[in-house]
């Protein structure tokens, strides 16, 4: 995701520090699909949109929803509980969207420059 993400972002000329930002939190939204979700999601897919002014990412999956009763969650580890904040310091709006068996989004809506 993030070499393929990168490059197209790099390739329509976006900014190296836009792309940076937009690549960590893009892979912290990941990560936490394959933490949290784990196996009840056999893929998930990531989204881009680039307008002129900013880049819109979206990580949507199709598990349990952030509150599915049976979802196993990792143990909580120094190192863990911190995606969000991340994310929320990378870009400028970090959004959530789920519901028990539905699946769950996470968009992330990033102010760009351009080289």
């Amino acid at each position: 995701m993030r070499q393929v993400l990168g490059d197209t972002l790099r390739r329509v000329g976006i900014n190296e520090d836009s792309v940076a930002d937009i690549l960590l939190a893009a892979s912290e939204a990941c990560t936490n699909v394959v933490r949290h979700a784990g196996r009840a999601v056999a893929d998930y897919a990531v989204a881009a949109t680039v307008e002129s002014a900013r880049c819109r990412v979206e990580v949507i999956d199709t598990g349990g929803g952030c509150r599915a009763p049976n979802a196993r969650r990792p143990p909580a580890t120094a190192e863990s509980g911190r995606g969000f904040e991340v994310m929320r310091a990378c870009v400028d709006g970090v959004s959530l969207r789920s519901a028990p068996g539905e699946g769950t989004v996470v968009t992330l809506v990033k102010r760009i420059t351009w080289d």
